[in-house]
C-alpha cells in the first residue's frame, strides 16, 4: 500500500484546526486502512463518509452496514477505518469531518489499481507451413491503469503492436506480432510478458512454433580418393520437418544394381568392395508432405597400382609450376632485348644521312647540316 501525507490542521484551537488525513493506494482485492486525526478536541465528533457522501462510521457508531467496512480506533483525536476486500468500485474522494460550528472537512482520495490477468496467446494454430503469414496476439484484462505488454523472440525483444480499450474502470490490452515464418522460426520460442505497478514482477506465458517445411539434403562421404578394394560410405544428411523417412538411393538414375556389395542402412549408404563398375552418379532423395529434395555425388574409383608411391596430384603440381617458371624467364628476356635495341637506335639518331654520303667531305656536310636541326630533333632520356 502507497501513501501520501494529507491536509494538516491549519490553525491551533478547537474552533480553527481541520482534521489531517492521507491519500491510500491499495491493489484490487487489498484492504485500505483511512484514517483521521487532530491534533487535540474539545469532545466534538469525527465523521468518514465515502465517495457517495454515506456516512460509514460516526465517530464509533457505524452507519453503513457493510460486511467489508470495520471501526478500527476512535477516540477523540483519531478516527480510523478499515475497508477489506477492495473493489475498483470504491476508488474515490473520502470525506473526514470534524463537527465543529462550522463544520470542518479533509478528503483522501483512495486509489484502487486494477490487477492485469494472466496473459494469452492466441492466432495461431500449430503447425505452419513455411512461407505462410501468421499473426500472434497476446491479451489480458483487468488492469488499472493500462499494463504494458512487451514481447520477446527467444531472449531477444521485438516490437509489437499494441491496442488498449476501456472496459468499464479497467482496461483490456493486446499486442499483435504478424511476420512470415520459415525454417528458422521452427522451435523459435514466443513470451508475451505483462508488466504492471500492481505485480512485483511481470506475467509471461510463451508459444513454441512448430513449422513445418521441405527437406534440404546434402551427402557426406568417406575417402577423399576412393581406391577399387577398399571400403568406403555415403551418407545422406537431410533435414526437414516433418522428418523425412526413409531416404531413398539411387544410381545413375536407377535402382542400385549390386544389393548384394551396396547396403543400405537407414541414411547410410555402403559399397563394401570397390571396383570401377561402382564409377557413377549417386544420388539420395528424401521427401516429406510439404516436398521433395536430393543431392548428387559422382564417385570415381581409382586404381592403387596406377596413384604411384605419392599419388598423382604430386607430378602434376611439379609439371604445372615448371611451366610457369620456363615462361616467366622467357618473357624477361625478350622485353630486355626489345629495350636494349631500340635504345641503341636513339642515340645515333641524330647522324642519320652521313652514313649515305659518297665521300667525307659530304659526310661532313651533311652531317653539320643535320646537326642545325639537332635541338628539333633531339630527344633526351634519363
Amino acid at each position: 500500500m502507497l501513501s501520501v501525507a494529507g491536509t494538516k490542521s491549519k490553525a491551533k484551537g478547537g474552533m480553527g484546526q481541520f482534521p489531517i488525513t492521507q491519500n491510500v493506494t491499495v491493489v484490487e482485492g487489498g484492504t485500505a486502512n483511512m484514517t483521521c486525526r487532530v491534533d487535540y478536541n474539545d469532545n466534538t465528533s469525527l465523521q468518514w463518509s465515502n465517495p457517495a457522501q454515506q456516512t460509514l462510521f460516526f465517530g464509533d457508531k457505524k452507519a453503513l452496514r457493510d460486511h467489508r467496512i470495520e471501526l478500527l480506533r476512535a477516540t477523540s483525536q483519531e478516527l480510523t477505518i478499515r475497508i477489506g476486500d477492495v473493489s475498483l468500485s470504491d476508488e474515490g474522494l473520502y470525506t473526514c469531518s470534524l463537527f465543529t460550528m462550522p463544520v470542518r472537512t479533509t478528503k483522501a482520495f483512495l486509489t484502487v489499481l486494477g490487477v492485469p490477468r494472466r496473459p494469452e496467446i492466441t492466432g495461431f494454430t500449430k503447425p505452419a507451413m513455411e512461407g505462410e503469414e501468421i499473426t500472434l496476439t497476446c491479451s489480458t484484462t483487468g488492469s488499472k491503469p493500462a499494463a504494458n505488454i512487451r514481447w520477446f523472440r527467444n531472449d531477444k525483444e521485438v516490437q509489437g503492436t499494441q491496442e488498449v480499450n476501456a472496459t468499464g474502470k479497467s482496461f483490456t490490452v493486446k499486442s499483435s506480432l504478424k511476420f512470415l515464418v520459415d525454417k528458422r522460426d521452427d522451435g523459435v520460442a514466443y513470451t508475451c510478458g505483462v508488466e504492471h505497478v500492481s505485480l512485483s514482477s511481470p506475467y509471461t506465458t510463451t508459444e513454441v512454433l512448430e513449422i513445418h517445411y521441405a527437406p534440404h539434403v546434402e551427402i557426406t562421404h568417406s575417402l577423399i580418393i576412393p581406391q577399387e578394394g577398399q571400403y568406403f560410405k555415403l551418407e545422406c544428411i537431410s533435414k526437414g520437418n516433418p522428418r523425412p523417412e526413409p531416404v531413398l538411393w539411387f544410381k545413375d538414375g536407377g535402382d542400385l544394381p549390386d544389393i548384394e556389395r551396396m547396403i543400405v542402412e537407414g541414411r547410410e549408404l555402403t559399397i563394401t568392395t570397390l571396383n570401377k563398375t561402382d564409377n557413377g552418379t549417386y544420388r539420395c532423395e528424401a521427401s516429406n508432405h510439404v516436398g521433395t529434395s536430393s543431392a548428387e555425388y559422382t564417385l570415381f574409383v581409382y586404381d592403387p597400382n596406377a596413384l604411384g608411391q605419392h599419388g598423382p596430384d604430386h607430378a602434376l603440381i611439379g609439371g604445372v609450376v615448371a611451366v610457369v617458371v620456363f615462361i616467366t624467364l622467357c618473357l624477361i628476356i625478350v622485353v630486355g632485348r626489345y629495350l636494349a635495341r631500340h635504345k641503341g637506335t636513339y642515340l645515333t639518331h641524330e647522324a642519320k644521312g652521313a652514313e649515305d654520303a659518297p665521300d667525307a667531305d659530304t659526310a661532313i656536310i651533311n652531317a653539320e647540316g643535320n646537326h642545325v636541326h639537332a635541338e628539333e630533333k633531339k630527344e633526351y632520356f634519363i
